[in-house]
């Protein structure tokens, strides 16, 4: 039988966890609302959101066929991805279209106006 492997096993841009608190930009750089690409020294990405004036960050690939999900739409703190319409909860990263898929989900600090996040 064979069997579906996820994204999330394969994806050469999953950043591989360091417990390494990385600045990353402004918390003016990202909007109320909005997602943005976070890509890191090792050329590994996250999407980071603002939802509500808090910040939050997944791995940036659907599970589903690794679509950049910064570059899908937010609704309140739910990303769906733009190719399949995969839903996912910023804030722990549960899918909301298919339960038993999820993406990581990463600690987001602001420090005197500093985005970090621990990798």
């Amino acid at each position: 039988m064979k069997t579906f492997q996820s994204r999330l096993d394969i994806n050469p841009k999953k950043p591989v966890r360091k417990n390494l608190l990385v600045t990353v930009g402004r918390a003016t750089d990202v909007p109320e609302g909005r997602g943005a690409t976070v890509e890191l020294a090792d050329g590994k990405e996250l999407a980071l959101y603002n939802v509500g004036g808090e910040f939050y960050a997944i791995e940036n690939f659907c599970p589903h066929r690794g679509a950049p999900l910064a570059d899908g739409e937010l609704h309140g703190s739910a990303v769906r991805c733009d190719w399949h319409g995969w839903r996912f909860d910023v804030r722990n990263g549960r899918c909301l279209t298919k339960p038993d898929s999820t993406v990581e989900t990463y600690e987001v600090r602001i420090e005197d106006g500093s985005i970090k996040i621990l990798i």
